[in-house]
């Protein structure tokens, strides 16, 4: 769920990449103002989709599997046309709208439209619009023949195929039109140009993409696409040539970003609040947090036989107890299902009537996403599909050893499995997914702040019941959210050094030097401003309970507090706190009064 600073085509393709959308429940009753609110929010997803349509399939926009990317001339003109024609329809709308759930919903979907015009405009003003082609066609694919797609919406990849190559009528190679649109930007002076450090990266990592396409279809059933992919993967090379030699040598040399940009980035991940806020935050809790570790490690300690009491090499010894092959996966499916069990027992929540699910990424999927995530299916129009917990890929060493993995020890899969399944992630979009929560309140309420906001509060709810090596590892998990909301802006901002923030993450946050080093990517160019969004949403609902509980006092109950919250979607901050005032708060006081 995350997106850089991106223009032309590439705007559009990170917010449908970095949001998903639903419709109704699988085999739920839809409730008529929330049908009337998802046939707008489909017409709204319909009209965008023609200029990403591999990844408006993916949300379950139809009729568009056979479809690839727009990257034709004057795409931005297109799509903010696209954007304001949306525009005008929805303020047209809410004028003669009169159920006030459905006129919230039109607010929502006429806020997004117009913070997506605004971060669009501003990045074709500002930046050079650099995307990693490679790594989008691996997504675009990897979402049409991924298992739970049936085989005969799979068929449209061999169709997909010849478009992309330019064999098919009517269409030129994509890598082209890729040239195309950068060269045209590239003489407009003083746009921000990539980081070389992205750039870089990107093309290190191209070959897992392209041989990541092979793996696909060879496990997929299709036939007769060996020549169209060979011709595609020829392009491709040839493409990833032509940036070396063109756009690599003029990229710029600091990943810092303007401070305008970085503020836009900010609100586009539901963050509002200046950088100098967030550092504060982030500092003064991170130091909360270390003294807590402080306090607990010398009991992890005690429990293990360990002789040092610090709680950094408290930690490293916990990471010694490494755990990989199969029993890798089994380790996390037992962890899941106790997790269950203690949701179950303590009244955390109301569990999905399924299972969660967790597998390992295969090596294209680690370049892609380097971390553990919440893989999520399509969600309009879901007749099933399910989301998957997904932990990145441990090799074998030639020599039969294991790497030593942050993602491969019993005291981190705690924390990890509470954030990724539950009652974290994946309980969300699976509520979402079965309870028939509006199109609006899922895609167009979509930020950060929100999903990852939970996500970490789920974590928070999880830690009293957790063994206490997991509770320290848990710990460590919000250690390093918080050094994510003060590191961030400080890079951006040009406060400190790459290095700095790197030692910083090693030596007391414990993170590895893979991890660490993902991390800084993460802040400086990969989604610059992201992170800070874990933090920044968990302190708003841990002050929205707080404030709950003061209003209801022996009535609060937190599994009911928990499934409300659920039950809403993803809904602004402002909303979310107006809906527990009316719908949560308001009937439980009036129930003894």
């Amino acid at each position: 769920m995350h997106a850089r600073i991106l223009t032309g085509a590439t705007w559009l393709l990170a917010s449908l990449i970095g949001s998903t959308a639903l419709a109704q429940g699988a085999g739920n009753f839809t409730p008529e103002w929330v049908e009337k609110s998802n046939e707008i929010a489909y017409r709204i997803l319909e009209s965008g989709a023609r200029f990403a349509p591999e990844f408006a399939g993916q949300t379950g926009v139809t009729g568009y599997d056979e479809e690839i990317y727009d990257l034709g001339p004057n795409l931005f003109e297109r799509q903010i046309e696209n954007s304001r024609q949306n525009l005008a329809m929805l303020e047209e709308l809410l004028l003669s709208e009169e159920d006030p759930r459905v006129r919230q919903d039109i607010q929502i979907m006429i806020g997004s439209v117009k913070d997506n015009i605004e971060a669009a405009t501003v990045n074709h003003e500002r930046v050079l619009p650099y995307g990693n082609v490679s790594g989008l066609i691996f997504a675009g694919f990897r979402g049409l023949l991924d298992k739970q797609v049936p085989l005969e919406r799979q068929q449209a990849a061999l169709v997909r195929l010849k478009k992309y190559t330019g064999q098919a009528e009517g269409f030129e190679p994509l890598t082209e039109l890729a040239k195309a649109r950068l060269t045209e930007r590239m003489a407009v002076p003083d746009l921000i140009k990539p980081y070389v450090g992205e750039v870089s990266q990107d093309l290190e990592r191209a070959p897992l993409m392209i041989s990541g396409l092979a793996q696909l279809f060879s496990a997929s059933e299709l036939e007769g696409y060996e020549a169209d992919l060979q011709t595609l993967t020829s392009q491709l090379e040839a493409f990833n040539q032509w940036v070396e030699a063109t756009i690599l040598p003029n990229t710029r040399e600091e990943a810092k970003l303007p401070r305008e940009l970085y503020e836009l980035q900010l609100r586009n991940y539901g963050v509002d609040a200046s950088p100098e806020e967030l550092m504060r935050t982030g500092q003064v809790a991170f130091v909360n947090i270390r003294n807590e570790m402080m306090a607990l490690a010398p009991l992890v300690a005690r429990e293990h036989g360990f002789d040092s009491t610090d709680y950094r090499q408290v930690l490293r010894l916990l990471k010694d107890d490494q755990v990989h092959g199969d029993e890798l996966m089994a380790r996390y499916q037992e962890v899941m299902a106790e997790l269950d069990r203690i949701i179950e027992r303590e009244s955390l929540a109301t569990l999905p009537g399924e299972p969660a699910r967790v597998r390992m990424a295969t090596a294209a999927e680690t370049a892609q996403q380097p971390a553990a995530h919440l893989d999520v299916p399509r969600l309009v129009g879901n007749t099933g599909e399910f989301p998957e917990f997904i932990v990145p890929l441990i090799e074998q060493n030639e020599d039969g050893s294991w790497p030593d993995s942050d993602y491969a020890f019993p005291a981190q899969m705690w924390t990890l499995s509470a954030h990724e399944a539950r009652p974290g992630h994946e309980m969300q979009f699976t509520t979402m997914l079965r309870g028939g929560v509006s199109t609006a309140r899922a895609l167009f309420a979509f930020n950060s702040a929100n999903v990852e906001g939970w996500a970490l509060y789920a974590e928070a709810i999880s830690k009293p019941y957790m063994p206490l090596a997991g509770q320290l590892y848990s710990l460590q998990g919000r250690l390093l959210r918080a050094a994510r909301i003060w590191l961030d802006p400080m890079l951006n901002l040009g406060l400190v050094s790459a290095e700095e923030a790197k030692r910083i993450l090693m030596e007391e946050v414990v993170e590895d030097d893979l991890n660490a080093q993902t991390e800084i990517d993460r802040y400086t160019f990969r989604s610059p401003a992201q992170a800070t969004a874990y933090y920044f949403g968990y302190e708003n609902l841990q002050a929205l309970r707080a404030r709950t509980e003061m209003r209801l006092k022996d009535r609060f109950e937190a599994g009911a507090f928990h499934d409300f919250i659920l039950a809403q979607g993803l809904l602004p901050p402002e909303v979310l706190n107006q809906a527990v005032e009316d719908n949560f708060i308001a009937p439980r006081l009036a129930q003894n009064n």
